[in-house]
């Protein structure tokens, strides 16, 4: 009898939390839609696929004929569905409690809505960490996906791939397929027919059992991706493929469980804490990431890569919050609120709760790559949606004190927590005594929510010749290409000296701007003593207040025996419509959008109108300042290419000495519309 390979075949479709609804009914016109159309009309064809909870809510939602195919195939035994974390968070990077509590909302939820309660789980960005064992057993799950690499780094063959190991962890144990990345690069890359030819050659290998061609990928790939649309269903590959595969006597296409349930493991393995290559070379700082391409460059140069690339390893994911002092603070703030959540009596504990902290456990804002979403303020914006939500839940049945001393983001410098209800504040208690993070309950927002510009590994790739990709048949791999979505200029590269913040203040003195140093005055108190370089005594005072739904901060001098120059204060707003046509400047009358430049003198009063936010910032000045303020670019790499991004509003404010001894009362109003 001719031996046969088994297809696995799986797909995973994610959309982030917070993702416009405009891009989730492009995904669902262009790819999730088609997919399951074109698959429905074949029965014959199993496969796996896993959803996300907050994509697959929206499409029941908005697309419930083509679920209704989805769950056709289920009932009728063609498609199996995956499991994972409901919002598809790092399982490595929540609580347990919260691992188990991700997994288990989604197979129940799945088991309501399809029919079906899934026993293998898509496995967010392949991150790997041997201590997810547990929570994934304890859910219920007996199987999961991660790449070949995973065992290449433990030493496997990878002509041994070819089917499902064994892992354990206190005491409880996964089975662990094998992701082909030679079937990733191929599919639905290479024309269908080359695919189904290496397939068939898979089933060749001498070994006892049938063995396993496993893929698990992104649904995007077949229809999302550049030239992928036409190329998929425009020129019909995904119906060639399915009837290549169809047509053959050698391929048989199978769902995971049901190889699961007649194949036995292949002995056991540990994995090492690893995930897909590139992750492995986003997670590095430069210049750690220029010697690793460096590194990788050589090897590949002297043929010697396919042997080392296990050994030649990158970062892990959670370099991304050692890296970006950004993501480490979403992170200890989602984890401190999941504490507080747990600590609850249960009688105290919601369902809305619940619902909002696994959002802001969503992995897409917590990481940069070329597809991660941290340099994306509209996905970072909904993590802090959730986190402010749930603080203000919490806050409803376990009430905090006014001012509260914690080293939150454990980088050993305290942060003070002020908040009145209504509004927060979270100062720095270093030298800039700058504010990081200022939280409107009202608007579930916060104003501190920016990215500090740091050099990137791909910097360099930008004004280098794009390599062409080998023309012919079948289409491109977008880790292939680099394009440029924005023009990009050398200054648009230019890096932060110093965390963007709100009131972060230095001194202009002949030319010179110097960083004014600040000193608590007291514990717990919002009240600082300023310090210029070389001076003894302390010559300003800056003091936060909260004022209901006013931000209040008083600057005045102490000493200003010998000093010139004038005080700067430069304030970084968070606002969520960017450059687009939703934000606004008004003083009376419009005078521009948060994306142009804008200069005022003798300013006191402005508004910053966002419809996107639903409110506005009255900021007001006791005393005239000359006003200048422009947009917070950062430039990162998407699938579209190089592009800027908007981070905030700039604002630089500054007033001379004679202002600062009579004293300055800046108020920073946050207005929720009607």
């Amino acid at each position: 009898m001719a031996r046969t390979v088994a297809l696995l075949l799986g797909v995973h479709a994610h959309q982030p939390v917070g993702n416009f609804e405009s891009v989730l009914d492009d995904a669902h016109a262009r790819c999730y839609g088609p997919f399951f159309r074109v698959m429905h009309e074949y029965p014959a064809f199993h496969f796996s696929i896993h959803l996300s909870g907050w994509l697959l809510e929206y499409m029941l939602k908005h697309f419930p004929a083509d679920m209704a195919l989805l769950r056709k195939m289920v009932e009728r035994g063609q498609a199996e569905l995956f499991g994972a974390g409901f919002t598809e968070p790092v399982l490595a990077s929540i609580p347990v409690q919260d691992r188990i509590g991700q997994i288990n909302t989604l197979s129940h939820f799945l088991q309501r809505e399809l029919g079906e309660a899934p026993q293998g789980a898509w496995l967010t960005e392949r991150v790997w960490e041997s201590g997810v064992v547990p929570a994934l057993a304890d859910a219920g799950i007996r199987y999961v996906t991660v790449d070949d690499y995973h065992f290449m780094c433990a030493g496997k063959d990878a002509g041994a791939l070819n089917g499902f190991y064994t892992t354990e962890e206190d005491n409880r144990h996964v089975d662990l397929f094998p992701i082909s990345e030679a079937l990733r690069y191929r599919v639905p890359f290479s024309p269908a027919d080359e695919v189904v030819r290496y397939l068939e050659s898979l089933a060749d290998q001498e070994e006892e059992g049938q063995p396993a061609a496993v893929y698990f990928d992104d649904i995007e790939k077949f229809g999302i991706w550049p030239e992928t649309y036409q190329w998929v269903y425009e020129r019909g590959w995904l119906r060639q493929f399915v009837e290549g595969v169809l047509n053959s006597e050698v391929i048989k296409p199978m769902r995971y469980k049901d190889y699961h349930q007649q194949a036995r493991t292949k002995g056991v393995v540990y994995l090492p804490t690893t995930s897909y290559i590139e992750m492995n070379e986003w997670s590095l700082p430069v210049p750690a990431a220029h010697h690793y391409a460096d590194l990788v460059a050589q090897e590949r140069q002297h043929q010697r890569y396919d042997i080392t690339k296990p050994f030649v390893r990158g970062g892990i994911w959670r370099n991304f919050l050692m890296r970006y002092p950004e993501s480490n603070w979403m992170h200890k703030r989602m984890l401190g609120l999941s504490r507080r959540y747990h600590s609850l009596e249960p009688a105290l504990q919601t369902a809305e709760m619940l619902k909002v902290l696994y959002e802001a456990q969503a992995n897409d804002a917590y990481w940069h790559g070329l597809f991660g979403g941290l340099y994306l303020p509209h996905l970072r914006r909904a993590v802090y949606h959730a986190l402010i939500r749930l603080e203000a839940l919490l806050d409803q049945v376990e009430k905090r004190q006014a001012g509260q001393v914690l080293d939150i983001d454990l980088d050993g410098r305290d942060e003070l927590f002020v908040q009145n209800g209504t509004l927060q504040a979270v100062v720095k208690l270093d030298e800039t005594a700058a504010i990081v993070e200022l939280d409107s309950y009202a608007l579930n927002h916060n104003f501190g929510d920016t990215l500090t510009r740091q050099a990137e590994h791909y910097h360099r790739k930008i004004h280098s010749t794009p390599e062409q990709h080998q023309q012919g048949e079948g289409i491109a791999n977008p880790h292939e290409q680099m394009g440029a979505k924005h023009e990009i200029l050398p200054g648009d590269l230019e890096t932060d000296a110093y965390r963007k913040a709100l009131f972060h203040d230095s001194w202009l003195d002949s030319g010179a701007n110097i960083p004014i140093r600040y000193r608590q005055d007291s514990a717990a108190k919002a009240g600082f003593s300023g310090w210029l370089p070389g001076g003894n005594a302390a010559f300003l005072s800056k003091q936060y207040k909260l004022e209901r739904n006013t931000l209040r901060v008083v600057y005045q001098a102490l000493d200003a025996a010998g000093v010139s120059g004038r005080l700067r204060v430069e304030i970084n707003l968070a606002m969520p419509s960017c450059d687009g046509p939703a934000g606004r400047f008004r003083q009376g009358h419009i005078l521009g959008g948060f994306g142009q430049p804008l200069s005022l003198d003798d300013w006191q009063e402005l508004f910053l109108d966002d419809d996107v936010l639903g409110g506005t910032v009255r900021l007001h000045s006791s005393a005239p300042a000359s006003y200048f303020s422009y947009p917070h670019f950062s430039v990162s790499q998407s699938e579209a290419g190089f592009e800027k991004i908007m981070q905030a509003v700039t604002i630089v404010l500054e007033w001379q000495l004679d202002q600062v001894v009579s004293g300055i009362d800046l108020n920073l109003e946050i207005i929720k519309n009607k």
